[in-house]
């Protein structure tokens, strides 16, 4: 299972929502739910049939709303080791409710207690739950990885967190990382850039542990972070061990034809996959307006393209690592590289 932290916004939803079954039944994603409305409710309504995202309502205040039984939707509830006693009775209720499961998460960077003080935190989780540890995945969240150093960092402290994990009979244990850097705004414009997938390369340098997968998709791990105020066209497209950033400022003409010009772009480049629109639902849409076929769209539908291409990317290498054709997607279906490299 891939198991991708996405924050409960529409792009990352939309993404999620056309991933086609076969490919929906390899994604376990974690929303981080920021607020409670009908609408984010709605929209876990409409996810494949057969995928249980898991949801953290951590951010949300202790009030009934952020109890998941009363969502009325199937889902797998995030505990965190400093849970109260009373959420922790909730999410137990959650957790009986939708299947017997629920998702411990662990933050390198922020629990740092010792195997015995952690040992008994999840104790603690598992008997006001009401659950079993077969019942519960673990998540080893390291966090924000940007650079060679936070590799290094991050490596020892979570071979460390996995010697504990082995103390317990876990359903799986997965580490998730993010690499994306929090702010993009200071990359060149007009071409396109190579950010090394940093979370990546931490993942492949734990593979003798027989980890499951997980990152912070293409946005960044740290909370509040981001470029929510810039409006220039942006594409983060993912690639074998890096990603490609599209950010266009080229003036003249009208706002969709410079989307166009980036589109044409990443669609003439040689990380372009050779399946081309068949890839997944985000590359038919950024082809489509290559081709002038479709408006520019907005933030939100930059970020969807670019996490679904980024969602078959990763089950593609994580299913066929040896094989550049990827997942299919189908409409109706619900090499050598080029560019500036900045390390």
């Amino acid at each position: 299972m891939y198991r991708p932290i996405l924050a409960s916004r529409r792009g990352e939803l939309e993404a999620l929502s056309h991933l086609d079954p076969a490919s929906a039944a390899l994604v376990a994603p974690v929303l981080e739910i920021g607020t409670r409305d009908r609408s984010v409710v709605d929209t876990l309504r409409r996810l494949p049939s057969g995928m249980m995202p898991a949801v953290d309502v951590s951010a949300l205040p202790d009030t009934p709303e952020a109890e998941l039984t009363r969502w009325g939707v199937p889902v797998v509830p995030v505990v965190g080791l400093a849970e109260r006693d009373h959420r922790l009775v909730a999410h137990g209720a959650a957790a009986r409710a939708y299947g017997r499961r629920a998702l411990i998460r662990l933050r390198s960077a922020q629990d740092r207690a010792g195997p015995d003080a952690s040992t008994t935190a999840v104790e603690r989780i598992w008997r006001f739950t009401s659950l079993a540890p077969e019942e519960c995945d673990l998540l080893l969240d390291a966090g924000d990885v940007c650079c060679p150093a936070d590799v290094r960092a991050a490596e020892p402290r979570v071979r460390r967190l996995l010697d504990w994990a082995r103390r317990h009979a876990w359903r799986s244990v997965t580490v998730a990382a993010g690499g994306m850097p929090p702010t993009l705004s200071r990359l060149p414009t007009d071409e396109a850039i190579r950010l090394e997938r940093w979370d990546w390369q931490l993942w492949r340098r734990l593979a003798d542990a027989g980890v499951g997968y997980g990152d912070y998709g293409v946005h960044p791990a740290v909370p509040g972070t981001g470029d929510a105020t810039d409006r220039l066209p942006t594409v983060r497209y993912t690639d074998d061990g890096s990603w490609w950033i599209y950010r266009w400022a080229r003036r003249g003409g009208r706002g969709d034809e410079r989307f166009a010009d980036l589109c044409r772009t990443l669609v003439s480049a040689p990380h372009w996959p050779s399946t081309g629109a068949a890839f997944s639902w985000g590359d038919h849409e950024l082809l489509r307006r290559a081709r002038r076929g479709a408006g520019a769209g907005s933030a939100a539908n930059w970020a969807a393209w670019s996490t679904s291409h980024h969602l078959a990317y990763v089950l593609s290498t994580l299913v066929h690592p040896h094989a550049n054709g990827g997942p299919r997607w189908h409409p109706g279906q619900g090499p050598p590289q080029r560019g500036r490299s900045l390390r």
